[in-house]
């Protein structure tokens, strides 16, 4: 069973409706995670919503710990998908808008172009025309015009383990602030043949249309005491330095959804995303040089290793130090305060 998470404050939209149809229709289980500002008669067929009184039923610690009017009360869809026995977990929002080829079959081993450089890895370029600078939230600043990405037709088709794979979103994709003041709108990405990076070629990706296999499912842990803009892509360096020392790969593909971008202040996207802009590259080399041990017993005393990291360079704040060890302690639990629709 497939579970398809997504946190929402809105009431059900044509994205949530169309979701929750395919996901009756299919057999999967679409969760949707509320928050303080959530419709109190939030009802939508094919869907199983949770507001906040329901979390909190749940008896889940992490419910109760975990910020409000955050964007890491998400976290709670993943525990929720995991105990549901979620073969898959797919995330994505209530405003990327999906294709048919969303809802396809999904595999953790797959047949794509690798990329074996080391360092930073413009994947965008490989889904583009290459016509004008396009580079996803995350990448350096000063990677943009340097991040490698060899010629395609150089890059050989392996069979390779992606548990983490990020598919593109069409129309309004993920670029950061700085793309979104300065550059060209709407993007229309091509349908490439999927791209995997190996261990030590790094590329942000973020929770708009990702999917995790079980031996990752620890790593979908979004921290909550950081910026508001720099959550998932965190998230991200810390999966994949976990990925890399298990020999895993992260797989890019084309897009299967299109985005409908909710209202935002750019301006203040920019000042969230500024600790990123300073530190991203510093955040990689200080993961590269921590001792990640292989192995998926070691996932959750590596992803703690981690967090000190973060939080020791004033990044994330030390309360996650707490938090991380809830949400890893609850992933497998299974005896809940009541039972759950």
């Amino acid at each position: 069973m497939r579970c398809i998470v997504i946190t929402s404050i809105a009431a059900p939209n044509p994205v949530m409706i169309r979701i929750a149809r395919r996901a009756a229709a299919d057999g999967d289980r679409f969760i949707v995670i509320g928050d303080t500002r959530s419709p109190a008669d939030f009802h939508l067929d094919g869907c199983s919503f949770f507001n906040l009184e329901q979390q909190l039923a749940t008896g889940l610690k992490f419910a109760i710990a975990c910020p409000t009017r955050h964007y890491a009360r998400k976290n709670v869809g993943y525990l929720l998908a995991s105990h549901f026995g979620a073969e898959t977990i797919i995330e994505t929002d209530d405003d990327n808008h999906p294709e048919e080829s969303f809802f396809s079959p999904r595999c953790a081993a797959v047949d794509a172009q690798v990329v074996a450089a080391q360092g930073w890895v413009n994947v965008y370029r490989h889904f583009s025309d290459g016509a004008h600078a396009l580079w996803p939230r995350g990448l350096p600043l000063t990677a943009i015009a340097e991040a490698g990405q060899p010629p395609v037709d150089s890059l050989c088709v392996q069979q390779v383990y992606c548990p983490i794979q990020q598919h593109l979103v069409d129309v309004n994709p993920d670029v950061d602030a700085i793309y979104r003041l300065t550059g060209r709108l709407p993007i229309c990405f091509a349908r490439a043949r999927p791209l995997a990076l190996a261990p030590g070629a790094w590329c942000p990706f973020n929770s708009q249309n990702t999917t995790w296999w079980p031996d990752a499912f620890p790593l979908t842990y979004l921290p909550a005491h950081c910026s508001f803009r720099m959550t998932d892509i965190w998230r991200s360096f810390v999966a994949q330095r976990i990925a890399f020392a298990n020999g895993w790969h992260i797989l890019f593909g084309p897009p299967t959804v299109w985005q409908e971008r909710n209202a935002h202040d750019l301006m203040q996207d920019f000042a969230d995303e500024v600790p990123g802009y300073l530190n991203n590259d510093r955040i990689r080399k200080g993961l590269e040089d921590l001792p990640i041990e292989p192995g998926r017993d070691k996932i959750g005393s590596n992803m703690l290793c981690c967090y000190r990291f973060l939080v020791g360079l004033g990044l994330v704040g030390s309360d996650e130090l707490c938090l991380l060890p809830l949400f890893l302690e609850e992933l497998t639990q299974n005896d809940f305060s009541q039972p759950l629709n």
